[in-house]
C-alpha cells in the first residue's frame, strides 16, 4: 500500500492537471484535486509491457488482435459477471469521443437525446455539437442521496420524442452507483418507447464497499439488444493520456453503423502503447486495483469526517463510486462565482465548479482524491483555514 502514498512530481510532464493548474485557475499555489486522473503510478506491469514494447524501436501501425479481446472478455466476465461475444467490441481513442461518434450514427439532426443532470459536461457538447437537442431528467437529492425521477424520465422521452439516453454509470460528479433495479425500470422504460441506451461505464470498475457496478447491458438479452456501453481502463488504470477505449455494441445494426461512423472521420486504429497497456492492465492488474480501492475508501471517510467534524458549512455526499466527491457548499451562502473565488483564492484548492455540470450542481463543488493521504489532508485543511477566515 506504500506505494498510494508516495509523492510524485507531476509537473513538466505536460500533466493537464498539474501544468495547467495555474493556467485554469489564475492563481499561484493551488493545489490541483480538478481533473479525473490519478496521482498514482499505474500498475507495475503497464510500464513494463511499454517498455519492452518501446525496446523494439519500430512503432508502425498496431492492430487490436484477439488476445487484447480476450483481455477484455476475461475482465469484464471476472470483475463485472459479464460474458460478451468479442465480436461486439469496437475500439476508439476515448469515450468521449464515442459519445460523440455514437450520436452522429444513430440519431439524426434535431432529435432529442435524454441525459440526467449535473452530470460529465461532455455529455452536453455530445449533443449539442451535432445540432441535437438535450432534454434533461434532473435527478433529485432527498436526504443526502440522489435518486431518479422515473415519472419525469418517461414524460421527457414522452413529450419530447426522445431518441436516445446517454447514461453515466456510475455516475459522474454525484457518485451513484445504480443498482439493478433502478437500471432495469430505465431500461424498461427505454424499450418501450424505441430509446436507445449509451452507458457511460467508464468508472464501473471503481466502487467502494457494499457496492456493485451492473453494466446494464448484461441484465437482459433485449436490454443488450438496445445498448451501447463504453467502457475503458484509463479510469480504472490511470491510463487517459494513453487514448484507448472500446465499445461494446451487440447488435449488428448498430455496430456497423458506428463503425462507418468512426471510419467517416478517420478513426481506424488505437495508439501501439494503448493496446499494450490496456492488455497489461487487464491481465495483471486485479491486485493491484484492489489495493487502489482501499485506498480510495479511506480517503473518502478521511474527507468525510474532517468536514462532518469541523464545520456545517460543507456537506460531502456519500460517494458509492468513483474516486470524485461531490461537495455540497450551500451553506456558505456564495454565488457560484464568489464559490469559484473561495476554493481559487482562498483556499488555494483547484477543485471542479459544480455549476459547469449543469445549472442543477450551482452551489456545488467536484474533488478528485485519486491521490495520497497526504495531498488530500493539505487540500481538506486549506479548506478549514480559510472557513475560518470568511
Amino acid at each position: 500500500m506504500e506505494k498510494f502514498q508516495q509523492k510524485w512530481d507531476r509537473t513538466g510532464t505536460r500533466s493537464v492537471k498539474w501544468d495547467l493548474t495555474e493556467t485554469f485557475f489564475k492563481e499561484k499555489d493551488v493545489l490541483p484535486m480538478w481533473v479525473a486522473d490519478m496521482d498514482f503510478p499505474s500498475v507495475d506491469a503497464v510500464q513494463e509491457a511499454i517498455t519492452e514494447r518501446a525496446k523494439h524501436n519500430i512503432y508502425g501501425y498496431s492492430v487490436t488482435d484477439q488476445p487484447l479481446k480476450d483481455a477484455i472478455y476475461g475482465w469484464l466476465n471476472k470483475r463485472h459477471h459479464w460474458e460478451i461475444n468479442t465480436d461486439w467490441l469496437l475500439f476508439s481513442p476515448g469515450v468521449v469521443t464515442s459519445l460523440h461518434m455514437v450520436v452522429q450514427a444513430l440519431t439524426n439532426e434535431e432529435d432529442h437525446v435524454l441525459i440526467q443532470t449535473p452530470v460529465y459536461p461532455p455529455f452536453y457538447d455530445a449533443v449539442k455539437k451535432h445540432n441535437r437537442h438535450v432534454v434533461k431528467n434532473s435527478l433529485q437529492l432527498k436526504e443526502g442521496k440522489y435518486e431518479i425521477d422515473f415519472d419525469d424520465f418517461e414524460q421527457q422521452i414522452i413529450d419530447h420524442h426522445v431518441s436516445m439516453f446517454i447514461l453515466c454509470s456510475p455516475h459522474n460528479p454525484l457518485g451513484r452507483v445504480w443498482t439493478k433495479e433502478e437500471l432495469t425500470t430505465m431500461a424498461d422504460i427505454c424499450l418501450k418507447h424505441n430509446v436507445t441506451i449509451v452507458s457511460d461505464e467508464i468508472h464501473g470498475d471503481l466502487t467502494y464497499k457494499e457496492y456493485t457496478h451492473v453494466p446494464i447491458a448484461s441484465l437482459s438479452e433485449k436490454f443488450s439488444q438496445n445498448a451501447v456501453t463504453c467502457m475503458a481502463p484509463s479510469k480504472t488504470f490511470n491510463l487517459a493520456g494513453l487514448q484507448g477505449s472500446y465499445l461494446i455494441v451487440p447488435d449488428q445494426d448498430k455496430r456497423k453503423k458506428i463503425k462507418d461512423q468512426f471510419s467517416s472521420q478517420g478513426l481506424g486504429m488505437l495508439n501501439t502503447f494503448a493496446i499494450v497497456a490496456m492488455e497489461a492492465a487487464y491481465l495483471h492488474g486485479g491486485e493491484w486495483l484492489d489495493q487502489m480501492l482501499e485506498v480510495l475508501q479511506e480517503n473518502k471517510e478521511y474527507v468525510q469526517k474532517a468536514f462532518h467534524d469541523n464545520t456545517n458549512l460543507i456537506n460531502v455526499l456519500d460517494s458509492e463510486g468513483t474516486y470524485l466527491l461531490w461537495l455540497d457548499c450551500r451553506n456558505m451562502n456564495l454565488s457560484s462565482s464568489e464559490l469559484k473565488q473561495f476554493f481559487q483564492s482562498k483556499a488555494k484548492v483547484g477543485l471542479n465548479d459544480g455549476l459547469s455540470f449543469g445549472h442543477e450542481g450551482d452551489g456545488f463543488m467536484r474533488m478528485n482524491i485519486a491521490c495520497p493521504k497526504e495531498t488530500v489532508a493539505e487540500g481538506v485543511n486549506r479548506i478549514l483555514a480559510a472557513l475560518k477566515d470568511m
